[in-house]
């Protein structure tokens, strides 16, 4: 059998100030830290001015959350956030700002559907601190329906994993995969791929589909790939003189 060869894939990332890869390849990102934690590390990362400028937006909306008038004096603080604190701690600066205001479901599609690109990705980082149950879904499929990156990275983190179902999940994950953003983004990667027959048949189809073009499968279809093989049945510790435990 001939098996495709891999690739490095082009992986488009950017700072958010708090941003990492652990060991294992897995992000660190505003939707997978505790916004006490989020604010510690932004609040190290800030200039004097920063800092007294995301101290008073965070003041402002827990002291008037939720909505007021057409638009709330927090919701003009998002789109202050990257001139304020830079581009490379916006997206830390926007979710703590959400945060605060204790922004709904509502609040959150208002955001989202009226902010740019940048409103939206620190949206869909806030949903799963903010958002308990599926209300929210809608805004992650939205963000799975374009091609921007970095949607798509920030829409696969916890609330995809915990509220996705099997089918939505799945294709999530083979259009990180097809866009080259990788699996380092999706959440509960582990978890949700293991054992699933039907996600290593996606994906050896799509592992045939580029080979045959004459394209590089992505070395994380094969990660994934391998996540997917039904877990070993353990049948205790080997007894000593050949009979199991």
């Amino acid at each position: 059998m001939t098996h495709p060869h891999a690739t490095h894939p082009t992986r488009r990332t950017e700072d958010t100030g708090v941003a990492r890869n652990d060991a294992r390849g897995r992000g660190t990102t505003p939707a997978t830290t505790p916004p006490a934690d989020l604010r510690a590390a932004l609040t190290a990362r800030l200039d004097p001015d920063a800092r007294r400028w995301l101290d008073q937006a965070l003041d402002e909306a827990g002291a008037h959350p939720g909505g007021h008038g057409p638009i709330s004096a927090w919701e003009l603080r998002l789109a202050e956030a990257g001139r304020r604190c830079g581009p490379a701690h916006a997206d830390a600066a926007r979710v703590l700002i959400l945060h605060a205001a204790r922004a709904g479901a509502d609040a959150l599609a208002r955001v989202y559907h009226q902010g740019t690109a940048d409103e939206r990705r620190a949206v869909l980082y806030a949903l799963p601190h903010l958002v308990p149950g599926t209300d929210a879904l809608p805004l992650v499929e939205d963000a799975l329906r374009t091609n921007d990156t970095r949607l798509l990275a920030a829409a696969v983190g916890p609330y995809a994993a915990r509220h996705l179902d099997d089918h939505q999940w799945r294709h999530a994950v083979l259009k990180c995969l097809f866009t080259d953003v990788g699996v380092a983004p999706v959440a509960e990667l582990d978890r949700r791929a293991r054992g699933d027959a039907e996600l290593a048949r996606m994906l050896a189809d799509y592992a045939a589909e580029r080979t045959a073009a004459g394209r590089p499968v992505p070395e994380d279809l094969h990660r994934v790939l391998a996540l997917t093989e039904p877990a070993t049945e353990s049948h205790g510790p080997a007894d000593p003189h050949g009979k199991e435990s």
